[in-house]
């Protein structure tokens, strides 16, 4: 699968995106987002590395932000990662106070994505991909041990680090063996490191190595 490829498909899910919220249909993209939790257990988190909107906005963005400076990791206060299920509480509680006493619907969604671009043009991308969004812990809880993710083959890998670099979420960690381990409930399926692995060791399908990072960053 090429890079423009992927690009292609995330433009067209953002795009969609776009339009339910501009029509008030984002009741649909929370029933894409409802089935991709399914999907995570076989495959991963495909809806991050693929369909989030807040993902296709933060990648440039990061990158933008890597070149003017380095961002800056976690606080300490981030470091336990329970924020994000605080994020997931306090989205559930604002959307059904909404409907119950507004009638409405708040686009939640458009929110997080204002925060995350808000954290994005200060921390690191894990930070929100780990420790804060409220969409990204129900994918990790639904993502535990998928049957098909991104995997490295051992036999090649000669631990050149390419892969940690380019890790959005941070769920790659090249060991002391030399080699690299992908932590799959914490990857976003997003290919960056498969494509800019010179030595074709990263695939994604059945991992035949189900060895992965204890522990998210």
């Amino acid at each position: 699968m090429s890079k423009a490829f992927i690009l292609l498909v995330r433009i067209i899910f953002l795009v969609v995106f776009v339009l339910l919220l501009i029509n008030g249909k984002l009741l649909l993209w929370l029933a894409l987002f409802s089935l991709s939790l399914i999907l995570a257990v076989f495959f991963g988190r495909i809806y991050c590395g693929y369909m989030c909107p807040i993902n296709t906005v933060m990648m440039p963005l990061s990158q933008i932000v890597k070149k003017r400076g380095q961002p800056k990791d976690a606080p300490k206060w981030l470091v336990s990662g329970k924020t994000a299920w605080v994020s997931l509480a306090v989205s559930v509680l604002i959307y059904i106070l909404t409907r119950q006493l507004l009638h409405k619907s708040v686009p939640v969604l458009l929110i997080w994505l204002i925060i995350a671009v808000a954290v994005t043009l200060r921390y690191k991308p894990y930070v929100f991909h780990n420790k804060i969004c409220p969409f990204g812990v129900l994918q990790r809880l639904f993502a535990r041990s998928p049957r098909f993710s991104q995997y490295v083959q051992k036999a090649g890998c000669d631990g050149c680090r390419d892969c940690e670099k380019v890790c959005p979420a941070e769920a790659i960690e090249v060991r002391k063996d030399e080699k690299a381990y992908i932590d799959r409930q914490a990857c976003l399926q997003c290919k960056n490191c498969e494509i800019i692995c010179h030595t074709k060791t990263i695939q994604y399908g059945h991992p035949v190595d189900h060895s992965f990072i204890a522990g998210v960053k």
